[in-house]
């Protein structure tokens, strides 16, 4: 057991397999809650029993991690966005495809375009599901795929819900092939104030693709579902067809309790 000065006893810890630092992390992500969305280091020291030193080494492992973001002018902590890769397993196979996929179903019956959902991981967007259309005629993507969230209409749609800082901390190193941090910046402003994000053929050649977000209860975004089909076959995107893929996403947030 580590006996840090200062920290309180905890039984858990005397079990030999247990591993301290892990008990720790996890129990500091667990103080959060929707009341307590920020947390000074002095919070978590006292809500943990830590010495303020061990709080900080165990805030400063999970900041680096990703699961918790630091405001440098407040000095406080708040949850990060690794945070939600740890629901992803769970939402994967119970509520949000249960009830995502027959609206995205009904989506790609009403509009022949092949349909997807999708959440974010990182810096990628994590394809869910996948209706193609009965034309055959959309994007080949399969479901576990991941693709640059940068680059497409769900992923943009995912990473518009991010804050600034969020923002740099995925691209601030960005190199290689592919759009800088300044074109992933504006379209990021260009897209935390639009109701459904489209392109054609920015990605993948000859595709066009409109996406929309569902949130959940708070507001948040937790996940993205677009529309896509061959360029050739399904001309401009129409109003009707952003108005069909923003209603399905605000039909399957209603349905998870969100907005």
């Amino acid at each position: 057991m580590d006996k840090t000065h200062g920290e309180s006893p905890d039984p858990l810890l005397e079990d030999r397999y247990i591993v301290p630092g892990l008990v720790r992390g996890l129990r500091a992500l667990g103080v959060f809650s929707p009341e307590r969305k920020e947390l000074t280091l002095a919070d978590l020291a006292r809500e943990l029993g830590l010495s303020r030193s061990a709080a900080f080494r165990t805030a400063y492992t999970l900041t680096q991690m990703g699961f918790l973001l630091q405001d440098p002018r407040s000095k406080t902590y708040s949850l990060g966005p690794a945070v939600l890769r740890l629901g992803y397993g769970y939402m994967a196979t119970r509520e949000l495809v249960e009830i995502a996929l027959p609206e995205i179903e009904r989506l790609r019956d009403e509009t022949d375009w092949s349909t997807h959902l999708g959440v974010r991981d990182g810096d990628r967007v994590l394809y869910m599901l996948r209706c193609p259309s009965r034309m055959g005629m959309g994007s080949i993507v399969h479901v576990g795929s991941r693709l640059p969230a940068a680059n497409t209409t769900m992923g943009r749609v995912l990473l518009a819900d991010v804050d600034e800082a969020t923002l740099i901390a995925l691209y601030r190193d960005q190199t290689g092939p592919g759009r800088s941090f300044a074109e992933i910046r504006a379209h990021w402003a260009r897209d935390r104030a639009a109701e459904t994000v489209e392109q054609i053929g920015s990605f993948e050649a000859g595709i066009a693709s409109v996406a929309a977000p569902v949130r959940d209860m708070s507001g948040r975004v937790i996940a993205a579902i677009n529309a896509t089909r061959a360029t050739e076959d399904s001309g401009p995107i129409s109003p009707e067809l952003r108005a069909a893929v923003r209603k399905t996403g605000q039909r399957i947030s209603a349905l998870l309790g969100g907005v």
